[in-house]
């Protein structure tokens, strides 16, 4: 079983595109799959179908304040077999001052997934575009790190405070010192921008094979279905958005994470 956060502090990146067609990928590929919203703004849930309300509780928030069971969280989604889904609501940002000075609390998530045991081929769990309680959290729970970017110089910025808050959380979160950076994937890459090319040239320069050789095309499909509820390769599987998750797919089932 393999769990993967997928992390930029950065918004507007693909980061909650990536894991919720990725996933969609992996489940239509017959795996096991789990994703778990640690998003307040809940986009992976919604783009699944699934939409609570301002007054729905939030269970995944009972599971990191007051121990509750995940397992009582977890969703099938029926346009997508094989997913499961833990859904965020907005209630769920009570957990980042909630947490702060608790006993264990950068651990609450693994714990409780540890509870599930090896029901799924991977779990991925889609953060927040923070570095604070909920994405400590999901660090924590996983193994390895998949990171989505822009092409852009900054983004190389922000992978370098990105990677030193790995770095912190393998150093002195009990459990972590395995947790690594599975890669960077290159999101809505425009190829007649002029700019756009010679930022992914630098990227590779810069981290060299941790960039992976797919990347993922501004596709208006990819946009689309996340308003039709579900994700690219049910709503356009002919697209260029659902070729090129299918790619990112098959590059991470081959990848290992690196330190």
């Amino acid at each position: 079983m393999r769990t993967i956060a997928v992390m930029n502090q950065k918004g507007g990146v693909g980061k909650t595109t990536t894991a919720v067609n990725v996933a969609a990928v992996l489940a239509a590929e017959k795996n096991r799959v789990l994703v778990v919203d640690m998003d307040p703004q809940a986009n992976a849930s919604k783009w699944f179908g699934v939409r609570l309300g301002l007054e729905d509780r939030c269970g995944l928030l009972d599971v990191l304040l007051e121990g509750a069971a995940l397992d009582e969280c977890i969703q099938t989604v029926p346009a997508c077999p094989g997913i499961d889904l833990v859904p965020s609501a907005w209630a769920l940002r009570k957990a980042e001052t909630g947490l702060v000075g608790a006993p264990g609390s950068e651990t609450r998530l693994r714990r409780a997934l540890s509870k599930l045991g090896k029901r799924w081929d991977y779990i991925f769990i889609d953060c927040p575009p923070t570095l604070g309680q909920l994405s400590m959290n999901a660090l924590a729970a996983a193994g390895e790190v998949l990171i989505p970017v822009e092409a852009s110089t900054e983004a190389i910025e922000g992978l370098v405070q990105l990677k030193t808050t790995i770095g912190l959380v393998r150093e002195h979160v009990a459990g972590c010192k395995n947790l690594a950076v599975t890669g960077v994937v290159v999101c809505r890459f425009d190829s007649p921008t002029a700019f756009e090319p010679e930022a992914v040239a630098l990227l590779r320069q810069t981290l060299g094979k941790e960039v992976f050789r797919a990347m993922v095309r501004k596709n208006v499909r990819i946009k689309e279905s996340y308003s039709f509820g579900r994700p690219v390769i049910s709503h356009s599987p002919s697209s260029s958005g659902a070729e090129d998750y299918r790619t990112v797919a098959a590059e991470l089932v081959k990848r290992r994470p690196t330190a």
